[in-house]
């Protein structure tokens, strides 16, 4: 009986187990599988208390900055067009970069959730407009749960309609994206007309001035630079794996002008759209709505407006919500997916881990978070503590330390692999983003903890966070590999083993393309290709 639950258990094993394709280079082991893989042409198929100028200053600059780190660390994707979760394997190790790896996992999991409660707002709205008798709904919720019945409906239809957009590959994201950020678009720019139109201005709140508390300890200026370290902490985590999704761009061009165009500014001017909106929302009602759900609730009176004014409602909410339900698939639960991957690669491909981290929303129980737990919203928000010194390891590590050149072959094999360095961990990396982050964490406690007898340093070290991790680690990182040099800093494979590049790529970098593959990377003899390489670079 055992030999046959053995044998059973061994079939569905080999049932779930994924396989690759051989001829197009993709092998299935415990490094690697199609999704994690360089990947070939074919599939790269994407082209608090200061004044409205102040705040726009700090938009602009923290924006312009998110763009420059975004950029920067997407820059190995768009070259050897690999990601998030294999990059780091050469900087920390093929053992070790399970580190950065299982942050981002659970990063994944909870913004997912997050978004997923936040998307089920709109969806309230929605179903709202259609029957305004849904917002006045019986609460059948336990008194424990934070959280009313229309709100937990709204969650529930969000997330069944999110799921069948987990069957999209991310090379198919280009057209469905184009849709929904014109739509969203559309919508931001007809809220803001019309509020502008009924309120006759802008309101009071775009003439309000710096009205600093009494007594504050703080200056405009460390206010300003706490703004822009909250600013680019926001979007650390989405800058880390910015190479999951530049792998799939077809050229650098098209990458760095969509990032500018949509994270600055697109960015600035939605940014714009909400203040003038919310300002002029403010004169119309005599309350501020920073919240869309909350401010279209507002605009139909919860149900109560005309058939006219549920209408417009439902067609906005509707556009923001779709928004919303790509914005989170593509950023969460498919960068999730990727993640889980690297854990995996025998048995979860990107589909299976996005799958995997969307279920996980109901494990995390949103509702919990977003309505009660305050502080845990508020250390999420600045985990950039632990995630800026990753970055700059990453940016150090690709641009300085090794001239912008990978071995692709050692990423995916223990074997011989130069990236194996000590066990499959390099300490260097260890130690430097431990460095990077030791002197800001006193004050993310502080400041979670709202401690305000607390030393002014602490503070003052928090408010810039982001940029002391990121050069710190990167400092240190730097100086220890040139105290305790690692060997193959600098090596490339000459030879396109996977299939990675077109013909005008490979000879830009001075690699073999795929079809010409001969015993060249077998041989000990220096090559055209190595010469080639260093003339071009």
């Amino acid at each position: 009986m055992a030999v046959g639950l053995r044998s059973r258990f061994e079939g569905v094993k080999e049932k779930i187990r994924l396989h690759g394709d051989e001829a197009q280079h993709e092998q299935t082991d415990q490094w690697s599988n199609r999704d994690l893989i360089p990947l070939p042409p074919s599939r790269r198929t994407w082209a608090q208390g200061l004044s409205v100028p102040q705040a726009l200053a700090i938009i602009i600059i923290g924006r312009a900055l998110i763009v420059g780190f975004s950029t920067l660390i997407a820059w190995c994707g768009l070259k050897w067009h690999i990601g998030f979760t294999i990059q780091n394997r050469y900087t920390w190790g093929l053992r070790a970069s399970y580190i950065p790896l299982l942050q981002r996992i659970l990063l994944n999991f909870i913004w997912n959730a997050i978004q997923c409660w936040n998307g089920g707002r709109l969806a309230a709205v929605c179903l709202t407009a259609i029957w305004p008798s849904f917002a006045k709904m019986g609460n059948f919720l336990p008194e424990s749960l934070p959280a009313t019945g229309d709100q937990f409906v709204g969650f529930i239809v969000f997330w069944f309609l999110s799921t069948p957009l987990l069957w999209i590959p991310p090379e198919k994201f280009r057209t469905p994206f184009l849709f929904t950020t014109i739509y969203s678009a559309l919508g931001m720019i007809a809220i803001m007309i019309w509020a502008l139109s009924t309120a006759h201005g802008a309101g009071p709140l775009l003439n309000t001035g710096v009205a600093l508390p009494q007594g504050s300890q703080w200056n405009v200026s460390w206010l300003m630079m706490a703004g822009i370290n909250q600013t680019i902490g926001g979007i650390t985590a989405g800058i880390t794996n910015g190479s999951d999704f530049s792998r799939y761009a077809r050229g650098w061009r098209p990458y760095v002008i969509g990032t500018i165009t949509s994270g600055w500014i697109t960015g600035i001017l939605v940014c714009v759209v909400g203040l003038v909106t919310t300002s002029a929302a403010q004169k119309i009602y005599g309350e501020v709505y920073w919240n869309p759900p909350d401010l279209l609730m507002r605009m139909m009176e919860s149900g109560d407006g005309s058939s006219a004014a549920r209408a417009g409602v439902f067609f906005l909410a509707f556009g923001f919500g779709l928004t919303s339900m790509f914005e989170n698939i593509c950023g969460n639960a498919v960068a999730g997916g990727i993640d889980l991957a690297g854990l995996w690669p025998h048995y979860i491909n990107i589909r299976r881990g996005a799958i995997i981290t969307f279920v996980a929303a109901w494990v995390v129980q949103p509702w919990q978070l977003v309505n009660r737990a305050v502080t845990f919203i508020q250390v999420l928000s600045s985990f950039s503590v632990f995630l800026s010194p990753m970055i700059g390891l990453m940016a150090v590590d690709f641009y300085l330390l090794r001239g912008r050149k990978i071995r692709l072959t050692h990423l995916y094999n223990s074997t011989n692999s130069s990236y194996w360095y000590w066990n499959g961990v390099n300490w260097r990396a260890i130690v430097a983003w431990v460095c990077g982050w030791a002197p800001t964490i006193g004050g993310l406690v502080v400041t979670v903890n709202q401690d305000t007898n607390a030393s002014r340093a602490l503070f003052e070290l928090y408010f810039m966070a982001f940029f002391i991790g990121f050069f710190t680690s990167a400092t240190i990182f730097f100086v220890l590999n040139k105290l305790f040099p690692v060997a193959g800093m600098g090596e490339y494979d000459e030879v396109d083993v996977y299939g990675t590049f077109t013909a005008k790529e490979a000879e830009k970098l001075g690699i073999i393309p795929v079809e010409f593959q001969t015993d060249a990377y077998d041989s000990g003899e220096p090559s055209l290709a190595q010469e080639t390489f260093e003339k071009k670079e």
